[in-house]
């Protein structure tokens, strides 16, 4: 199981040198891959009564995730770098396309690249793309890049895309870049079935909202059938679960591991972030006592 850390990149702010510190002291300890989540605006919540609930607002610090992984290629060595997530049907594909394999081509192909559909409207909105068909949109946006990807002139013409006797260059090392899909959580934390299979079909690999419990496990094998259904080897779809800080002391960390473990986890994530801490060294050594406890 390969084992990271999510970058609590609203806890540190505007300070980099915190950032800096918290990346090199991941690789430093054995960590395998470093964790950063995407929003090009935050919207503010009492202008929009529309909107469920604003994980993230116009006050949240989140530094633009491809330019932020340019620069984290040139400080580290080994680890992977993993969006989480990009939130691709806002977002012009083609473009994605060249930032992504330049950040692959910077890093010497650490790049594993996590979409997702998003939640935000008022994002949409700004960016000019429509939030009602972003599902489909996405699903296209996949095939679009992987030929981008592993392809020097690409044909390609669909519902939403156009691309003419054209590519870019340079080219990702890894061809085509692994996609991993998040999961927007349903009722209790589920996905739909829609975005099961999407995953099943398409993904190759997932970040799941859900709890490591039963639930979640009949989620999971969804999954899996929902890749044999489309004549893909089930195991080749991997899985990323998550240890929170927040959730307790060593013996919670262990015992999430060892949920996500049974579940049938390739990946998974430390996550710092909502713990209280008010100085970057408190996550340094947080991270330091979670690679004490579960090793990896």
């Amino acid at each position: 199981m390969q084992i990271g850390v999510s970058l609590p990149i609203t806890d540190f702010g505007a300070d980099f040198g915190a950032v800096r510190d918290y990346v090199q002291a991941a690789e430093e300890l054995g960590y395998a891959h470093i964790r950063t989540l995407d929003h090009v605006l935050g919207a503010d919540p009492q202008h929009h009564p529309d909107v469920p609930r604003f994980p993230y607002t116009h006050e949240s610090y989140i530094h633009e995730p491809f330019t932020l992984l340019g620069y984290l290629a040139a400080i580290t060595t080994s680890l992977q770098l993993t969006t989480g997530i990009i939130i691709l049907p806002q977002r012009q594909t083609v473009l994605v396309a060249k930032q992504a394999a330049e950040v692959d081509v910077l890093s010497g192909g650490r790049l594993r690249m996590g979409i997702g559909v998003g939640w935000n409207p008022v994002e949409y909105e700004a960016l000019g793309k429509d939030f009602h068909t972003r599902g489909e949109a996405y699903e296209e946006q996949v095939s679009l890049l992987r030929s981008l990807w592993t392809q020097e002139v690409v044909n390609f013409e669909g519902r939403w895309h156009r691309v003419t006797h054209a590519g870019i260059n340079p080219l990702p090392v890894q061809r085509p870049i692994p996609i991993w899909m998040g999961a927007g959580s349903g009722a209790g934390g589920i996905p739909s079935n829609r975005v099961l299979r999407r995953i099943g079909r398409l993904a190759d690999g997932w970040f799941p909202m859900l709890p490591p419990n039963q639930e979640g496990k009949e989620a999971i094998d969804r999954v899996r059938r929902y890749a044999e259904d489309a004549g893909r080897d089930p195991d080749s779809v991997g899985l990323e679960g998550r240890v929170t800080v927040a959730a307790g002391g060593p013996e919670d960390w262990a015992g999430e591991l060892k949920a996500w473990s049974e579940l049938g986890a390739t990946h998974i994530s430390v996550n710092t972030g909502g713990a209280g801490f008010t100085t970057p060294d408190e996550h340094i050594d947080a991270i330091r006592r979670v690679k004490e406890v579960i090793g990896g």
